[in-house]
Formats: structure tokens, sequence, C-alpha cells
């Protein structure tokens, strides 16, 4: 059981590293294939047949052939080469045969049909071709003709040096790929020459069949081929969950807390005038009052109950109020800023009576 989940494990993660891979791995511009121009070779060895009048096995002979070609396009190319060996023909009455020698200097156009009609493609198998050119053959070594019994009948175009002769020829072959080098090459074609070619008059052209196998072999590399070309795999952003927005609280605004100002402003008994060693409280409330703009101050007027009586204890301690409001405006406080009241003798702050002869000053 382990074992299963084990490798069930490896599959996936497998699966997922393929799809990683395809993912970053995108690509953007296929890779090429190129043809290249080359040079190539090719060695053949097979058989001939001269078309004559004897049967077609006994006009059967070997033929050879070696070309250097060029192919310049991917579907064309041209070759220069030397075909020949031996050529047979027939007489009939007495019914023989003679053979005779050749060689043959060709120059052939080809036409990749393979590529023309299927595209350019270096590793496919099989390639068929065409070809059409011209060349010159050169007859030799007729000596069987030459010897030949014909009863009297004298073969009106024999030749015995030797004889050259201007040729046509056509053919298809086609090379089986071994690698990217080596082929086997299957060709036949048609040599049309002079009717004096086997050294008899008919009438009409001499032909000349080749069946040849062989090895084609190139010299060079025939194609280039280019890497693809990949996207550059896309940075994975990970968006970051953004942070909450920090909600600054308001502060509670700090109060400022004003320390009250009380100034006791003592007079003489039966006096509103305000001492002169009374001078300095009411110098420290001007400066209280200035420092602190938004105060205001309460002034409350006393007199002692043990002297005199309540009228005119009364107007004294409003007078007492009055004198002490009126020093605070002389030094720049404002008479908005001031409250007056007096209580004459009814209200007896303090103890003694000294003490109660005053001017209560409360600034807040």
């Amino acid at each position: 059981m382990n074992t299963k989940k084990l490798w069930m494990a490896v599959f996936v993660v497998l699966v997922n590293s393929t799809v990683i891979f395809a993912q970053e791995k995108q690509i953007k511009e296929e890779g090429k294939i190129t043809f290249k121009p080359h040079w190539f070779i090719q060695a053949q060895i097979g058989a001939a047949h001269t078309v004559g009048e004897a049967q077609f096995t006994d006009l059967i002979s070997p033929a050879a052939a070696l070309n250097v070609g060029y192919k310049f396009a991917p579907a064309f190319g041209a070759r220069v080469g030397v075909s020949g060996w031996q050529a047979k023909g027939g007489w009939v009455n007495p019914e023989q045969t003679y053979k005779y020698k050749y060689l043959q200097g060709n120059l052939d156009i080809m036409a990749d049909l393979s590529t023309l009609f299927c595209g350019f493609n270096p590793k496919r198998v099989f390639n068929g071709y065409i070809f059409a050119g011209a060349g010159l053959n050169r007859g030799f070594d007729n000596d069987e003709a030459n010897a030949l019994d014909t009863r009297t009948y004298e073969l009106e175009y024999l030749w015995q040096e030797g004889k050259i002769l201007p040729t046509g020829r056509f053919g298809l072959g086609c090379d089986l790929r071994l690698n990217d080098r080596l082929s086997i090459n299957i060709e036949g074609n048609a040599n049309v020459l002079s009717d004096e070619f086997n050294s008899k008059k008919a009438g009409n052209c001499d032909w000349q069949l080749n069946a040849l196998v062989g090895v084609s072999i190139k010299l060079g590399k025939s194609y280039t081929k280019t890497a693809p070309v990949y996207y550059e795999p896309e940075p994975v952003v990970v968006e970051q969950p953004k942070p909450a927005p920090v909600v600054e609280q308001p502060q509670p605004k700090k109060e400022v807390v004003v320390e009250p100002m009380k100034q006791n402003i003592f007079f003489a008994i039966n006096s509103a005038k305000i001492l002169d060693d009374q001078q300095v409280k009411i110098v420290s409330l001007v400066e209280y009052m200035k420092k602190h703009p938004a105060a205001k101050v309460n002034v409350t007027g006393y007199a002692d109950v043990n002297t005199g009586n309540a009228r005119i204890n009364s107007k004294l301690s409003e007078k007492r109020a009055n004198n002490v409001a009126e020093a605070l405006k002389a030094k720049g406080i404002a008479a908005n800023r001031i409250t007056i009241d007096y209580k004459g003798d009814t209200v007896q702050p303090y103890n003694t009576p000294e003490e109660n002869r005053v001017s209560i000053c409360i600034a807040e």
C-alpha cells in the first residue's frame, strides 16, 4: 500500500513539473531547417540494353557511371559524368549478336520531385528525381561488327577506329537516405544517339537504355538548423495583500488646565483705598490675566461686621470691589473680563475682623 502511494506521489510531481515547464518554455519562433547548397558524387553500376533486332536479353550488357554534381537549390541541381562500358547489336540472318564498347560524357539538369511536391525535408527517406541532358558518345573496339558474317550484305554505317556521336538523354531515379551524407541510388535512363551507333542503317535513332544502382554521397552539409526561439518566462507577480490603512485615531485634545489664582486685597478699617503693600497682588492678577487671555476674574468686596452698620458696610464693600476692578482696568484688563460683587458684612469669609476687610479676587 505504501509503495502504491509513493508511485502516485512521483506521478503527480512529474505531471506538475511538465506543466510548469510547458508554461515557462513557450515557443516564440519555431526552429528552422534551411537548405544549404552542396556538392555530391554518384557511383553507379548496372545493365544496359541497346535496342536492336534480337531478343531483349541477348542485347543486355554491363554499364557503369560516375557523376559529380552540385545542388544549388532545394529542388534543382546539375551534374557532369562519365558513363558507358559495353553495348550490343543484333543481326537477323544469320541470327547473331556483336558487342562494342563506348564512353559517354554527360551534362544533366536535375529536378527533385519530392521537394517540388512535398517541400524540403533533409530527413526524408525517399527522394525521387528526374533529369534531362546531353552528351558526347565515343564508340570503340568495334571488331566484332567488322568481323560479322553478313552474307555479302554490307553494314552501311560500319565504323572501325572509333565514332563520336552527340547524345540526348533523360531519366528518373531516387535516393534512399541512410544518413545525412549517404544514400542508396537507383536510376533508369534512356540515351538517344545517331543511327550510326550500332553500325547498322535503320532510318531511325539508336537507343541505349540503362538500369543502374549505386551510392550517392553528399560532400558537405546539405542543410542548416536553427534552434527554436522561446519567450522569456514572464515573472509571476504575487500580489501581496495590501496592508490595512492606518487610521489615525484623533488624539483627545489635552485640556489646558489653568490653575485659578486667588488674591486677597486687604484694606484699612473703614477705607476702600488699595494700600501700597497690596499693589503687588494687583500686578500678579494682571500678569495672570494677560498670560491666560480666556480667563476672567471675579472681584467680591467684604466689610467686617464689628465696625459700622449694615448700610455703611454694604457701600464700603461695593467701593472696595470697584476700586480693585478699576486698578485692573488701568493696567489693561478689559471690563468684560471682570465681574464685580459685594457682600457688605452679611458674609464673613474669615475669622478675624482684619481679614474680613477685603476684596477677594478669583481669576480662572
